[in-house]
């Protein structure tokens, strides 16, 4: 604790035991305020402004200290200056005693409780930067909740200090009128309990309630609004609960929730079942991977005490294996599984006509038009193609549709060009170099994997590198051409012009979210990037919602599964409760060799939001399982709040990474530290050790070396 906040703790702590110490209570009782009236009116008659001065810094001591007895010198400014300047002194007063109160919290406790409750104080944070003037209003006017309390819990936020004063200003006016009106008649008085009669009270809960009021009346004629131009269309009665459209990650959790909850659903898909993940990304993306890892342990096998050897396989066996990894997964995500759980499956190309109605073009033939009282968008993403000069002319192929390209080739390409130096693109990358491509990453960011730390982008593009990747950052496609029948790619990199000449072009440089083509511009909804959403997930339509990669901000399968519960709970029961999506903690991980693994700030993004944090790094290279597996490369890195085992964000870099960082995002969402990990027992020898070992490097940056000094006086004590 620094000298400012020690002075200022000291000076809080003798005021408020000044107060008991010397029985200062006394003094705020309605007796001796009844008994002290003459006494104070004389004064009044012979000081009045030294009188008035003294009276009001002696309310903002009170507000300011919380002390008990606010009521009654409320009541003496009724009593002594009247109901007019009575209400002027103890409103300013007042709000002006709140508000140090307000700030002496905030200085004296903010810092420990962040460090303590950090999370779930920035989720509180959030709500008070949006609607915190609403709802502290709604509390000033319900006296019932104790204003210091408020004061206190309110400092604890970032509210602005300013908004709470003028707030608090106008909040609290009403329940001042009605205290110094009562001084005014002080002699009538025989209890405070008889100031706020039931009735009184009564009145100012539902003025506190007015403003809550005072917002549905407004939400419902912003919804109104919104639905006007649609006056006389709206259903009297629904087909379906719900109506969802897309059948990947988003839509297919939406419809089973939708189904357990025994709501009528509807879920259309004018496409494969199972979406993008399951058909052209993450399934078989992996499957590719596990071969191309293979055929790495084959080439390096002295590293596990075998003999080398060069890996022989048919290409079309490989491919052959990736679609059988699809079709054995198949059944989890398909039309027979979910019309067993309960869910109408429609396969066709859904747009909506009005905000209840969808019409349904159906594979089939013929069209379908349903209502329904809810609908949910979950339309995925497709991968971005470059405006390259002369691409079309040369082919390519995207994350998605080299799949069954490249399944009807003989031979793995010779010469591979992939565009793009994220995630997927780093993936297939590696992948199609340790089975034998001659593979050319190009990213035009100075670095692979732009999103991470500076050292992971390295270790990413070092790992490439080892497999044979030419990995070219800083390189800037600029057109494609055929020259004497070969294709070629051409880049400019520091102001010259470079060929790479390829037989196959993958682009792997993003997808973006599937906008047109279901009736959104023709509703109004807006899109920009993706569909705009609220918290609740809802778009200017409070009806209809979007949840995974078409509604953002992250395009990953766990989040797009995550955001369709949201959507689903508020569709169907949002008249009751809406819950805000939550993206407090996400993971995420990229399925290199090594695996890179996050989740929460790494240091880049601590440093680009300046917030302040410690780091700790534990390497793999020292982990007995890792050496026995020949996997000793890697490491854990966890961001700290400085001088506290508070997770801020883990990144790891190693084999499994992505399994490893389960224990953290579940340290993170539940407030669990670093102690806690170091205190939990690991099955030795695993990987999984690492994070004991993590959270045992930090334990040891955070000894208590003055403590430790004695104990070795006391150990030395005991040998004499």
């Amino acid at each position: 604790m620094n000298l400012r906040k020690l002075a200022l703790l000291v000076a809080v702590l003798v005021g408020i035991s000044a107060f008991f110490v010397f029985d200062l209570g006394r003094f705020f009782s309605l007796d001796f305020l009844q008994q002290s009236q003459a006494r104070f009116a004389e004064l009044r008659a012979q000081q009045p402004l030294a009188l008035a001065a003294g009276y009001f810094l002696l309310y903002v001591a009170v507000t300011a200290l919380s002390l008990p007895g606010a009521t009654i010198v409320t009541l003496a400014g009724g009593a002594i200056f009247g109901l007019g300047w009575g209400l002027l002194l103890v409103s300013f007063a007042s709000s002006i005693g709140a508000t140090l109160a307000f700030l002496t919290a905030r200085f004296l406790l903010r810092d420990s409780v962040q460090g303590r409750f950090g999370q779930r104080l920035a989720e509180v944070d959030k709500g008070i930067q949006k609607d915190g003037a609403f709802y502290l209003f709604t509390l000033r006017l319900i006296p019932v909740v104790p204003f210091f309390v408020i004061n206190l819990l309110m400092g604890l936020t970032k509210m602005k200090a300013w908004t709470f004063y003028w707030v608090s200003q106008i909040g609290m006016l009403a329940g001042t009128a009605v205290y110094v009106n009562a001084g005014t008649q002080l002699g009538q008085l025989t209890s405070l309990q008889g100031i706020v009669s039931p009735g009184l009270l009564g009145s100012f809960v539902l003025l506190g309630l007015f403003p809550l009021i005072a917002r549905k009346i407004v939400e419902a004629v912003q919804k109104r609004k919104v639905y006007a131009k649609w006056a006389g269309v709206r259903p009297k009665t629904f087909d379906r609960n719900l109506i969802v459209i897309g059948a990947g990650a988003g839509g297919l959790v939406s419809a089973y929730i939708a189904a357990a909850v025994k709501a009528k659903v509807t879920l259309v898909e004018a496409h494969k079942m199972g979406g993008d993940c399951l058909n052209y990304g993450c399934v078989p993306s992996k499957a590719l991977i596990r071969s191309a890892k293979l055929a790495h342990q084959m080439r390096h096998a002295s590293n596990y005490g075998l003999s080398d050897a060069a890996p022989t396989f048919s290409f079309k066996a490989v491919m052959q294996r990736i679609h059988d990894v699809i079709a054995a997964i198949e059944p989890h995500d398909s039309v027979e599984r979910y019309t067993g759980l309960g869910v109408e499956v429609l396969q066709g190309y859904a747009k909506l006509v009005n905000p209840w109605t969808v019409e349904i073009a159906l594979n089939s033939g013929g069209t379908q038009r349903l209502t329904a009282r809810s609908i949910v968008i979950a339309a995925g993403a497709r991968p971005f193609v470059p405006p390259l000069p002369g691409l079309d002319e040369v082919g390519y192929v995207t994350s998605d549709t080299l799949w069954d390209q490249f399944a009807k080739l003989d031979e793995m390409p010779r010469r591979l060009v992939v565009l793009g130096g994220g995630p997927i693109g780093c993936e297939l990358a590696q992948s199609f170099a340790r089975l034998g491509s001659q593979v050319t990453q190009v990213e035009m960011a100075p670095r692979v994997m732009i999103r991470e730390d500076e050292e992971v982008s390295a270790l990413a593009k070092a790992s490439l590198e080892a497999d044979g990747v030419a990995v070219l950052t800083g390189h800037q496609a600029l057109r494609c051409e055929v020259v004497d029948g070969e294709k070629t790619l051409v880049v400019e990199h520091g102001g010259a012009e470079k060929r790479i000449a390829f037989d196959q072009l993958l682009c792997a440089v993003g997808r973006v979210a599937r906008l047109t083509g279901y009736g959104l511009e023709e509703l109004g909804i807006p899109t920009n990037r993706t569909v705009e959403t609220n918290e609740y997930l809802q778009t200017i339509y409070p009806n209809i919602y979007a949840a995974g990669d078409v509604a953002g901000p992250f395009q990953f399968t766990h989040v797009a599964a995550h955001q369709a519960w949201y959507a689903a709970v508020n569709a169907l029961f949002g008249d009751f409760k809406k819950f805000k999506a939550d993206y407090s903690v996400i993971p995420w991980a990229t399925f290199i060799d090594p695996e890179v693994a996050r989740v929460g700030l790494n240091e880049q993004e601590a440093k680009e939001r300046k917030i302040p944090y410690e780091v700790t790094k534990y390497g793999i290279d020292d982990l007995d399982r890792a050496i026995a597996d020949s996997e000793a490369h890697g490491f854990v890195k966890v961001l700290t709040v400085p001088g506290k085992d508070q997770i801020l964000g883990v990144t790891i870099v190693g084999t499994h990474a992505g399994d490893l960082l389960a224990e953290y995002v579940l340290a993170m969402k539940h407030g669990l530290g670093l102690n806690k990990i170091l205190g939990t027992i690991h099955t030795y020898p695993t990987l999984a050790e690492a994070n004991k070992y993590a959270a045992g490097e930090w334990k040891r940056a955070h000894q208590p070396y003055a403590l430790l000094a004695w104990v070795k006086r006391y150990h030395d004590w005991k040998r004499t």
